[in-house]
């Protein structure tokens, strides 16, 4: 009996997902900086399990696709392409990109950081470049708009300051390489292990319209357990 109650809970869930997502424009889920979307192919892997087509993405998701596959990640006023053989964590302002290739389009300055390196866009305008990490050597080219490459000696938080190391400008048609390992400081690794998504994404400060059908669907598609499960 309990199993089939289980079965019964699972399909409901997805149904409400796909209904929230079919109803919700795509654009009220990438309202906030610290959610996106995610759009993968076959073989895409979120937070170590295989993604489905479509997924809501929060601070601390770990995204990694494969030789023959790829993703696009969908944020407030950013798309970026996921190609593959790449591993990349969303941290809604900042992606850490572990290795492999980014291709990002942005109008609202979303950084790209590779162990101690920081691609940053010059201009709050919309910036197209390409962040490529292989064998510990960054390559950025910059497609459309200038992008700063900032070397940090060690990883600050949002709203935090710190020491600013030689910033490298690569001008629009420009690419440039640098080292992953800077000699500055200790580095912190370019992400950490994926956690509860559900437990870290900021809900409380969606836009009033349209969050509790995100909030629904956000609790009944992320995770099949219950959160207080019933002992036997």
């Amino acid at each position: 009996m309990r199993e089939g109650a289980g079965i019964g809970l699972h399909k409901w869930r997805n149904l409400v997902c796909v209904g929230m997502m079919v109803i919700l424009p795509e654009s009220l889920w990438a309202e906030d900086s610290t959610m996106a979307i995610l759009h993968g192919t076959p073989g895409v892997l979120l937070n170590g399990n295989p993604a489905p087509s479509s997924s809501a993405l929060f601070p601390h998701d770990l995204v990694q696709t494969q030789a023959r596959s790829e993703a696009t990640i969908n944020a407030a006023g950013s798309t970026v392409t996921v190609n593959p053989d790449t591993m990349v964590q969303f941290e809604g302002i900042e992606l850490h990109l572990d290795h492999g290739t980014l291709q990002v389009s942005t109008s609202t300055q979303l950084r790209v950081r590779v162990g101690c390196l920081t691609v940053i866009p010059v201009n709050p305008a919309w910036t197209q470049s390409d962040v490529t990490d292989v064998d510990g050597k960054v390559k950025v080219a910059a497609r459309i708009s200038d992008v700063n490459i900032d070397t940090r000696g060690s990883k600050l938080t949002q709203g935090q300051k710190g020491s600013r190391g030689q910033d490298v400008t690569v001008r629009e048609g420009e690419q440039k390489t640098r080292e992953e390992s800077c000699v500055v400081a200790p580095q912190a690794p370019a992400y950490v292990a994926a956690k509860g998504a559900i437990l870290n994404s900021p809900w409380v400060k969606w836009p009033a319209v349209g969050a509790i059908g995100i909030a629904a669907c956000w609790a009944l598609c992320r995770d099949d357990d219950p959160i207080s499960p019933t002992l036997p």
